[in-house]
C-alpha cells in the first residue's frame, strides 16, 4: 500500500515505556510531523509521561496506555478508538503484541514496527537488532520512523521547560553553583556504587564549595534518605518531590548532572544541561554507544567494570566541566 503524505490525515504511535526512551523519540515524533504535516498525531503514553508529553510540539493529542499487560476489555475500548479516529498509519515505536493485535483489529491500513511479538500483523516491519548496540537508540528509532516515509534533518531531543515550576520545589535562596546528582538507575548492572555517589558528594561539597541537588524518583527516596542524611545544609534532597515538569525545571537551573544510565539523565541532555554520564561499557545492548547522553556537550565514563570507575575520575571529570 503506497503512502501519499498529503491523503494521510491520522497517526497513532506506540510509545508507552519509560521516561528515557520516551524523550529519544522526540527526533522521530519530529519526522512524523514534518513528513505527514496535514496528519494529527496521537501518541500512546504512560500517564507518568504525560505532562512531559503535552510538552512536545509534535503530538496533537496523547492517549493514556500504561506499559502493562491490558485486560480484553480495555484492548476493545482501544480498538474502537482507534476505528473512530479513522487512523491512516500506526507505527509501535515499542515492540507490543498487544499493540500489534489491536492496531490489527481496528483495521488501519498501514502498521509499522518491529518484527517481533506477532510481528506478522505488521504491514511494515524491520528486524529488531538494537540488542547489538551499534547505533544510537535516537538513529534506532528514526530508522522505524523511515520505513514509513518519515525523516528529519534535525535530530535535536528538545523539551519545554516552565521555569516558574523551580521555585516550587527549590525553597533555598542560594541558586548559584547548582550541579543535580542522580545516583539510581533503573537496571542494577547499569549502577554505580551508591557509596561511590556518597563520597563524590562529600567531595564536591568540600573541595568545590557547590550546592548539590539530589534527586529520583519516589521508588527511591527512604534509601536515598538513608545515602545522603549527613551531607548538611549544601546538598538538598529532592528525591520523590517532584513531577516530571517540575525536575525539569530543577535540572535546567543546575550546570550539570551527574548520573548513570537514567531517565533524568536524558530529560537533562534533552534540556541542554551538560551531563557527566558513568556508564558499563561490556554490554552492548546496555552501552554507552546506544544508550549515552545524546548531544555533543557530555562526558561519558565509560568501563568494562563500574567498580573500575573511580570517584578521583568522575570529580576530575565535573571540575574541567566547570572550568577549574
Amino acid at each position: 500500500m503506497p503512502i501519499i503524505p498529503q491523503k494521510v490525515k491520522n497517526i497513532f504511535v506506540l510509545r508507552n515505556d519509560r521516561l528515557g526512551e520516551f524523550l529519544l523519540n522526540i527526533p522521530a515524533l519530529r519526522a512524523l510531523r514534518e513528513s505527514f504535516p496535514y496528519a494529527r498525531i496521537s501518541v500512546a503514553l504512560d500517564p507518568y509521561l504525560k505532562e512531559l508529553g503535552e510538552d512536545v510540539s509534535f503530538i496533537d493529542e496523547i492517549i493514556e496506555w500504561p506499559g502493562q499487560r491490558h485486560s480484553i476489555l480495555k484492548r476493545l475500548s482501544l480498538v474502537r478508538l482507534l476505528k473512530k479516529k479513522r487512523i491512516d498509519i500506526a507505527i509501535m515505536l515499542n515492540p507490543s503484541k498487544e499493540m500489534n493485535i489491536c492496531t490489527f483489529l481496528a483495521g488501519i491500513g498501514v502498521r509499522a514496527g518491529y518484527n517481533r511479538k506477532w510481528g506478522f500483523l505488521l504491514t511494515h516491519k524491520i528486524e529488531d537488532r538494537k540488542y547489538l548496540g551499534c547505533f544510537h537508540e535516537v538513529e534506532y528509532n528514526l530508522q522505524l520512523a523511515e520505513l514509513i516515509g518519515a525523516r528529519t534533518a534535525d535530530k535535536t531531543v528538545s523539551l519545554k521547560v516552565h521555569p516558574d515550576l523551580f521555585r516550587e520545589v527549590y525553597k533555598d535562596g542560594d541558586t548559584r553553583n547548582l550541579i543535580a546528582l542522580h545516583p539510581w538507575t533503573s537496571d542494577a548492572v547499569k549502577q554505580w556504587p551508591l557509596n561511590n555517589f556518597y563520597d563524590l558528594s562529600v567531595r564536591l561539597i568540600k573541595d568545590s564549595g557547590l550546592k548539590l541537588v539530589i534527586v529520583g524518583g519516589r521508588q527511591e527516596a527512604e534509601r536515598n534518605r538513608e545515602v545522603f542524611a549527613d551531607l548538611g545544609s549544601n546538598a538538598l534532597d529532592l528525591t520523590g518531590q517532584t513531577t516530571l515538569r517540575q525536575l525539569a525545571a530543577v535540572l535546567a537551573r543546575c550546570r550539570l548532572l551527574v548520573s548513570g544510565d537514567s531517565g533524568p539523565m536524558h530529560l537533562a541532555a534533552a534540556l541542554g544541561i551538560p551531563v557527566i554520564a558513568i556508564f558499563r561499557n561490556d554490554i552492548p545492548a546496555k552501552g554507552p554507544k546506544r544508550w549515552g547522553p545524546w548531544g555533543n556537550t557530555h562526558v561519558v565514563i565509560e568501563k568494562d567494570n563500574l567498580c573500575a570507575i573511580t570517584v578521583e575520575e568522575v570529580l576530575e571529570k565535573v571540575k574541567e566541566r566547570m572550568g577549574g
